[in-house]
Order: structure tokens, then sequence, then C-alpha cells
């Protein structure tokens, strides 16, 4: 039977629609887009109809973390930390699947699934590693400005260096401590072979599908914190007056676990204030120990009145020989006003005026008594 013309048409029409619609669905849902796909893990993974598992490898990254050079950190210190994470990650072994493509001779098969297991070894590659540090004691502060740190490829075998800024508290006790290294990436799960029904449907770049799993896991970062002395000011005795030279007493005590050797203790004076010996020797001063230092400070007679914080602080030879300093201490000492004395001029000139006085006095009596002495002379004449 012989179909009209415009039927003819219609239908074809209508089987050209019904097939783009549904390479446009396969395009969508079925496999990924145009391009390479080694180099993209955020792809929608094609059906497994258009893809064969020839292999099945067995491995995984093994990251690790240390400190790059010395982990010893100093009280009150901001260190830049180096930290080096490695990739030790092993290939433990590879599985054949019971699997073939239909049409494909067997050596040609064999070569492919060969290819496959070649593919398969990159499970052991860390990819996009995202590391924070963290900090789980109130006595070291990660700051925030870089505390992110990302890592684009490790492969196993190899390391990688970031970097981050802590700070140590003054009074951290010392000991080792633990730091946090939170890490995630992304590495190889598994890899299959496109067949030939990827290649018929346009995709002639696509040689292999690869699945990535996410991995977070929490690295530990061990370091210590150098046990060495410190020193507080417990006691100061004495006080300043204005023009007066006055000695006044520092004790010194050493509040941590460590002796501080040849220790010395030094002031250090401003106007209105001097001295003319800044430094005293203090000696050892072992652990809980205390020496007391003794300076003699000239105040100026036109100081102000009021408390003076003067500036000190301890040098010491530490337990690897090497010359330290304390932080800064502040000495609180009061300056006195000075005793108002009437000088000798003074003295003269208020005996001038009592002079002076007194002959005004004795004048003003005599000239008195004359007075009277002429007014009874004037009234006995009268008698």
């Amino acid at each position: 039977m012989i179909q009209a013309p415009g039927k003819t048409r219609k239908k074809i029409l209508k089987k050209v629609s019904t097939l783009t619609l549904i390479l446009l669905v396969l395009s969508v849902t079925a496999f990924p887009a145009l391009g390479d796909d080694d180099d993209d893990v955020d792809f929608i993974v094609p059906d497994y109809g258009y893809t064969v598992d020839y292999y099945r490898s067995y491995g995984e990254p093994v990251l690790q973390a240390s400190v790059t050079g010395n982990p010893e950190l100093s009280r009150g210190e901001t260190a830049d930390l180096q930290i080096k994470i490695v990739n030790k990650g092993v290939i433990e072994g590879f599985q054949r699947l019971s699997v073939n493509q239909a049409g494909v001779s067997n050596s040609i098969e064999e070569t492919l699934a060969m290819a496959e297991m070649d593919e398969e070894k990159e499970c052991t590659t860390a990819k996009n590693i995202n590391a924070v540090l963290v900090s789980e004691t109130k006595y070291i502060e990660v700051e925030s400005a870089n505390n992110i740190q990302t890592v684009e490829e490790l492969e196993t075998g190899h390391t990688a260096n970031i970097k981050y800024t802590i700070k140590i508290d003054s009074d951290t006790p010392s000991g080792n401590y633990e730091l946090l290294l939170p890490v995630n990436y992304d590495y190889q799960a598994n890899v299959r072979t496109a067949t030939g029904e990827i290649i018929n449907l346009g995709l002639t770049d696509m040689d292999y599908m690869r699945d990535y799993k996410t991995k977070e896991e929490t690295l530990r970062i061990p370091i210590s914190v150098k046990s060495q002395p410190k020193f507080e000011i417990t006691e100061v005795s004495g006080s300043l007056k204005q023009g007066e030279s006055r000695a006044i007493n520092v004790t010194y005590t050493n509040t941590r676990e460590e002796i501080a050797q040849d220790a010395t203790a030094r002031i250090i004076v401003m106007t209105p204030l001097s001295t003319q010996k800044s430094i005293v020797r203090l000696g050892d001063i072992g652990p809980g120990e205390n020496r007391t230092a003794s300076f003699v400070i000239t105040a100026s007679k036109d100081a102000t009145v009021k408390n003076y914080g003067v500036d000190s602080e301890v040098k010491y030879v530490d337990e690897d020989g090497e010359t330290s300093f304390s932080e800064n201490l502040k000495v609180h000492v009061p300056l006195e006003a000075t005793e108002k004395k009437i000088s000798t001029t003074g003295i003269a000139i208020i005996l001038i005026i009592l002079i002076a006085l007194y002959q005004i006095v004795n004048m003003h009596r005599k000239r008195k008594q004359n007075d009277e002495i002429d007014e009874n002379a004037s009234g006995d004449e009268n008698e």
C-alpha cells in the first residue's frame, strides 16, 4: 500500500523529533559534557552501559603531616609554622573482573584491560586538598587570616608544604602539645573504560570514566613549648624624694622550671629620674628562687610628685647556653615632695624685719613716755 507523500513526511519528522528528544535526554542524564574526562572530577557519570570495568584497584591516599624544622617553640613567640604533608599511599593490589566486550577480540580486550589497570594506579593521588589548623588549647592561637591552605594535587611519595602563623602565650606551661589539622580531599575510587557506544554517540575523545570519592580525616601536629625561666617582680621597697638620691630595692623571682644562669637586672630611667648604675648582677637563680637588686635613683628638684613606672628586665643564660631576656617588668616607685626649709637669707631677712619692728615699737614707746613727762611737767607749772 502506497502512502501519501504528506503522511510520509509527517512520519519522518515525528521519528526525527523523537530521536532528537532521546539524544537530548541522554546528553543531560546519561553522560558528561564533551571534553577530556581525565581532568574533570565534577561531571555526571554516564550509565554503566557505556563503559566496561576490567580492573578494580585496592589502595587510596595516606596523608601524614609534621613540622618542618624545629618543633620546639618559646613562650611569647609568634611563629610561622611550616607544615609538610606527605602522601604515603600504597596500592595493595588489583583484581581482574570477569567482563568482556561484545565484538572485541581477546587480544585487543586484554590490551584495553591492561591500559585501564595502568590508569587505576592514580587511586593513591590526593586531589583538591583543603587543610585547616586548629588549636585546642587557649595558650596557642592560630591566626585566622591564612588558616585555610589548599594543595591542588599530591601524588604518592610526594610532599607539599603549607604555612600557618601561630602565637604562643607568654604564660604557656612548658611541655608537649598537639595541633589538629583537619583535611578533606578527593581521590580516584575506580576507572572504567569507555565502549564503542560512547564513540557512536559522538564522544570521540572520551577514553575512561573515573569515579571519585571524598575523604575527611584529621592529622595531628606535635609541637612543644620549651621550659625556660620566667621572672616576676615580687617586692619593691623604698621611695624617691625631690632633689635627692635614694636606694630602691627590687626583688626578682624565677617562677618557672629552669635555672637562670649568670642573671643581671637592668632598669631604664628617664628624666626627671636618673641613675649612675643601671645594671646589678644577680647570679644564678633557680626555680622558685629570688634575688634582690638595689638601684640608687636620683630625682630632680622639679620632679612631679606621683608614682613612677620604671622599666626593668633580666638578662640570663638559658639551658642551651644562649643569652635570653625576660619580658619587660615594671618597677613602681612613689616620689615624695621635699620638706620646705628656710634659707639663711630668709632668716636674715626675718631678723632684719624683727629688729626693724622692735626699733619702731621702741621708738613709739619712748615717744609716748616723753609725751607723758611733758604733760606732767606742764601740770605742775599751772599749779
